[in-house]
Formats: structure tokens, C-alpha cells, sequence
């Protein structure tokens, strides 16, 4: 089993592991036509943001920037199908060995970071939860709002869909405790939504709701934002960016490129953009966490 990024210092520079490629197979480089970025819905708008900048620059082409969630942009650069992979989780094992099989070497870089913010509608009279609690509620093992200290209502799931790196991620972080594989689920109750948009909607006008997001999506949208301790006697903190760049926020993840090897070309050049100052003053702008402190 490869080792999880979440092992990586997230608050160094963006992090590029090597031992992810062979030698030997060559990388991307972007060299026939607009760079073509695919993947994390959670993502998307951002990407979108740091092409626009990018186009900007003169002689540099803006990127064109496409969602549909991590394990679509996966997929697609296992086909050879984009240039470079938006994911909001890391490649699978078996992702891993498809790609090698079809002769192209996934690499991750980390571009920036991120918080999933637990959201309720705001007329919710609770206002923190446990990671394990969290757990409970949407493994189905909490069914009532009034066993977490809230209303006597039956709680509503939504999650985002299998596909999404967003669903990935809380699966084995919140609901398996951190664990990649295990015979915990989602309750069968949950109402997959199709992107992260969606779902904030959803929470806004569902009293008993419950759901998450990445950050940028919960701010300044109607619906409260939950406090999270890591177990029960640890300090409640909420999702922000100051919380996850201290690491006292207990569920925030890194946000990857993924290219076939190492960048050169355009996308070299691309990539080099996002992690500079410039890069990361638009992460921040966008309501994400960057790498570095701008």
C-alpha cells in the first residue's frame, strides 16, 4: 500500500513524489494546444480561477478547466485524455496500476489545501460535533438530532456522489476513522448530490439537513457551519483557514495535480504558476488554504 500524502507536510511548498513515476516514460508538457484540466468539482472553480490569471501572462494560453469530480479527471489522464488531473484525494492502488498498465506514470503535486466544512441549515440549534459523532450520524447509527444534543427531528444526509473525491475523502477519514478500507458506509438514507453547489442548496432549505463541503463552498452561503473536535475533550475549532494552516482543524485535506510524469512545457510552466506567490494569492482569494503563506 502506498503511503497516504496526509503523512506529508502540508504547510511546506507543494510536494512532487517522485516515487510515483518510472524513469523512462516522459511527462507531460502541454505542447498541442490549450492545457486541458479535468476533475474535483471541489476544485473547479478554483482551476478556473488560476487559468484566467494565467491567460494573462503574455504568450501563456489559458488552460480550459473542466469538473465532473476526482475520480472523472483520474480516469480521463489514465486514458490519456487530459493533461492534468484535479483531484481532491489521492489515486487508488488500483488507479495507480491501470495507468502504469496503460503506459502513463500518475504524479501528484499538492497545490493547495483545503477544509470540509461540516453544514446544517442555520436554524439548527447545534453548533458542534465530534469527528465521531460525525461518524455515527452518517453511517446511520444516529438517526435524530435530539441524540446530539438538537431538536427532536429526524437528521437528513447528503452526501456528495461516489465519484467525487469529497465522498472518497469523509468516507475514510470521518466514517472509517481513517482507515482506507473497512465495512463501514454510508447509511443507504444518504441522498447523493451531484456537485458541492447542489448540496449547499440542498442543506439551506432542509431543516434536519446535514452535509459537507470544501470550503469555498460553505463561505458566505446560507447555511451554519459546525465547530469539529477531533474526539470528545479536544477543542472545538471551525473550518477556516488560519485553523487548517495551524492544523487544529481535524478534517482538511490536500487539493493534487496529477500529470503523466513530471511537468515540462506549458504545463511545467502552468504548474510553476499556481505555486508561485501569484498562484497562491488566488488560492487564497478563492477560499482555500494555500501551501505557503503568500
Amino acid at each position: 500500500m502506498k503511503p497516504r500524502l496526509r503523512t506529508i507536510c502540508l504547510l511546506t511548498a507543494a510536494v512532487v513524489i517522485a516515487g510515483c513515476s518510472r524513469p523512462g516514460n516522459g511527462g507531460s508538457s502541454g505542447t498541442g494546444g490549450s492545457i486541458r484540466i479535468k476533475g474535483s468539482d471541489t476544485m473547479v472553480n478554483l482551476g478556473q480561477a488560476w487559468a484566467e490569471a494565467y491567460g494573462h501572462i503574455p504568450g501563456s494560453e489559458p488552460p480550459v478547466v473542466q469538473g465532473g469530480g476526482s475520480g472523472t479527471g483520474i480516469a480521463a489522464l489514465i486514458n490519456k485524455d487530459t493533461d492534468i488531473a484535479q483531484s481532491s484525494r489521492e489515486m487508488k492502488d488500483e488507479e495507480i496500476a491501470k495507468a502504469r498498465a496503460n503506459g502513463v506514470n500518475p504524479l501528484p503535486t499538492i497545490v493547495a489545501q483545503d477544509a470540509l466544512c461540516v453544514i446544517v441549515h442555520k436554524d439548527n440549534p447545534v453548533y458542534r460535533l465530534t469527528v465521531g459523532q460525525l461518524g455515527d450520524i452518517f453511517s446511520g447509527r444516529i438517526t435524530n438530532w435530539k441524540e446530539v444534543g438538537g431538536n427532536d427531528e429526524m437528521i437528513v444526509l447528503l452526501s456528495r456522489e461516489k465519484n467525487s473525491g469529497t465522498h472518497v475523502f469523509f468516507l475514510e477519514h470521518v466514517i472509517r476513522h481513517g482507515k482506507s478500507n473497512g465495512p463501514e458506509q454510508f447509511s443507504p438514507s444518504t441522498q447523493m448530490q451531484p456537485s458541492s453547489q447542489t448540496l449547499v442548496t440542498q442543506i439551506a432549505v432542509s431543516p434536519g439537513g446535514i452535509g459537507y463541503v470544501g470550503l469555498g463552498y460553505a463561505e458566505g452561503a446560507d447555511v451554519k457551519e459546525l465547530a469539529v473536535a477531533d474526539k470528545e475533550g479536544k477543542t472545538y475549532t471551525k473550518p477556516t483557514v488560519a485553523n487548517v494552516m495551524n492544523r487544529t482543524y481535524p478534517i482538511s485535506r490536500p487539493l493534487l495535480f496529477y500529470t503523466n510524469g513530471a511537468p515540462t512545457g506549458n504545463i511545467r510552466k502552468f504548474v510553476d504558476f499556481v505555486l508561485s506567490e501569484e498562484g497562491q494569492r488566488i488560492t487564497e482569494q478563492m477560499e482555500f488554504v494555500p501551501v505557503n503563506n503568500p
